[in-house]
């Protein structure tokens, strides 16, 4: 099949298919099709065709998605090939940038001018900018900066009905483009009321990802608010302009050890009030495995017996005396917490060596033999003082459904990842993903917390979403929805779920699931084994 005017490559084939079918997350969905569009042109044809034909479109970048946004049964949407990086303005600290530009191709390029992007997420070597726009991202140092919405200044978009436009951030929406002017005209009163009767946002939660950021725009009336972290449901994105920060002078590191998650949590608390700007969470059950899987490291061993956990905290400076001043103030805040050990690093050398083992999270995950990490529960955040409720509550429910798992995360924002290792092999293990996606929901509300804090609700979460917001914000982000896509071609099932929509649904490690082809399978482990999400997928077939 051919679409006229499309210059990209357009494939119907089942080894083209398949290696789309898949993302990072759990889940497998084969899609009726692929388009990579060359540019923003293309995306306009393609946008015109689905809307004439009624197909759907899932747009998708580098494929690191952990919830399922990225894969789908309609025409996925590759735009990793509308990649170019513009020039970086060094005085309004601003840059114009593609969807499919990688976060660590910015950060190469900032850096050269004194200047990054400070939202940081540990997938910056292959994550696309446009990913972490469309999920509203954030990493270690949001503690500091904030996630991705904050930096984002206009955004270029392709609306429903193929009409093109750039919203910016302080500037009147574009009212010539039908579905603003219709969301202006329909919605923005309702939506506005609705959150001043009862505000759509979780109180004391530091990280949002879920629904549509109806809080701040209502605040700010900015539609750049509500275009960020949307999740290609309301517009496909071809050109995002970002804002910059100088770069720290200097930084220091500290890392201490706990006997108790409540220390540490407390720990962290102290951390955020004395200035960190990173401040991350390694809980007893990673660290256990990082011990055995550390080769030749014996003080690192004696380090994790007794811990319950380790924070690692950064600090920035204006000099390096004052990054040392503040390293001391955290090592006596994790001291007066009671850290049993506290190790501060002053020097780049000794901060990339305490570190490492953060970065080592997913490499030790992968190499485990047996058990196949799942993260389908891995992206909660509560209000910081139910940090030490979530993490024993996501503990019992492991322990209940006798189920190992992987905590880590961002305690300064009670922030939390956690990785089940499910055994495959055993008959029940799909009745074990289930009840604990439950358990965690219903903890997750009990504690007014979030679903999502960076990763996006994707398809997993979707259908769970009236279970942690209520009933104002659900019909909120329905409205909202259906307003910039009324025929619902975009990334359909995602923010607001289809009839009968279930969080769980094929699992690509089941191993009673149809086989992809031999050399699509090939291709998608070979890729995930070397982390190497940024890989055109064409190209892994040949293509």
């Amino acid at each position: 099949m051919s679409l006229p005017g499309f210059r990209g490559y357009f494939r119907e084939d089942e080894l083209a298919r398949a290696v789309y079918s898949e993302a990072a997350g759990i889940g497998r969905a084969i899609p009726a099709a692929i388009a990579v569009p060359v540019d923003a042109e293309d995306v306009v044809v393609l946008v015109k065709w689905a809307a004439e034909t009624g197909t759907s479109l899932i747009p998708r970048g580098s494929g690191s998605s952990m919830s399922g946004g990225a894969i789908g049964t309609g025409v996925v949407v590759d735009l990793s090939r509308i990649n170019h990086l513009g020039r970086i303005d060094e005085r309004d600290r601003t840059v114009w940038a593609e969807p499919g530009v990688l976060w660590s191709t910015l950060d190469v390029a900032a850096r050269r001018k004194g200047l990054r992007f400070p939202v940081d997420p540990s997938s910056g070597d292959f994550c696309t900018l446009g990913g972490m726009v469309a999920t509203n991202a954030s990493g270690a140092h949001s503690l500091r900066y904030g996630a991705t919405r904050a930096w984002v200044n206009a955004i270029d978009c392709v609306f429903s009905d193929g009409d093109r436009a750039i919203v910016t951030r302080g500037e009147p929406a574009p009212r010539r483009i039908e579905a603003i002017n219709r969301f202006l005209r329909d919605v923005h009163g309702e939506i506005v009321a609705s959150d001043k009767r009862r505000p759509i946002f979780h109180l004391g939660v530091r990280k949002e990802s879920s629904g549509y950021a109806i809080h701040d725009y209502s605040t700010k009336a900015d539609l750049v608010d509500l275009l960020v972290g949307s999740e290609g449901t309301l517009a496909i994105m071809v050109g995002i302009q970002l804002t910059l920060s100088p770069l720290p002078v200097a930084t220091s590191s500290v890392l201490g050890s706990f006997p108790s998650l409540e220390e540490a949590t407390a720990a962290a608390t102290n951390a955020v009030e004395a200035g960190a700007s990173a401040c991350e969470l390694l809980d007893r059950t990673f660290l256990a495995y990082a011990a055995t899987g550390r080769s030749a490291d014996e003080k690192f061993r004696q380090r994790m017996e007794g811990s319950a956990a380790i924070l690692l905290a950064e600090v920035e400076g204006d000099s390096p005396d004052a990054a040392a001043a503040g390293a001391q103030r955290l090592a006596r805040a994790f001291s007066e917490s009671g850290a049993r050990d506290v190790d501060v690093a002053l020097t780049s050398e000794a901060e990339h060596d305490l570190w490492e083992l953060r970065h080592a999270a997913s490499p030790i995950l992968s190499a485990l033999e047996h058990s196949t990490s799942m993260q389908f529960i891995e992206d909660g955040a509560v209000p910081l003082p139910k940090l030490p409720d979530y993490v024993q509550g996501v503990r019992k429910a492991l322990a209940e459904r006798e189920v190992s798992g992987v905590i880590f995360g961002h305690a300064g924002d009670a922030h939390v990842h956690v990785n089940p290792l499910i055994d495959v092999r055993q008959p029940d293990w799909r009745e074990k993903v289930s009840g604990l996606l439950e358990d965690v929901v219903k903890l997750t509300s009990r504690l007014g917390g979030t679903l999502t804090g960076e990763h996006g609700d994707g398809r997993i979460r979707t259908p769970l979403l009236d279970r942690v917001w209520h009933k104002d914000a659900i019909r909120a982000f329905a409205l909202v929805k259906k307003t910039f896509d009324p025929t619902n071609i975009f990334n359909p099932g995602v923010k607001v779920p289809l009839p009968e929509q279930k969080a769980i649904t094929d699992i690509k490690y089941d191993p009673l699931l149809a086989p992809l082809p031999e050399r699509a399978r090939k291709a998608l482990d070979d890729m995930v084994t070397a982390r190497a999400y940024d890989r055109f997928r064409l190209s892994l077939i040949g293509g």
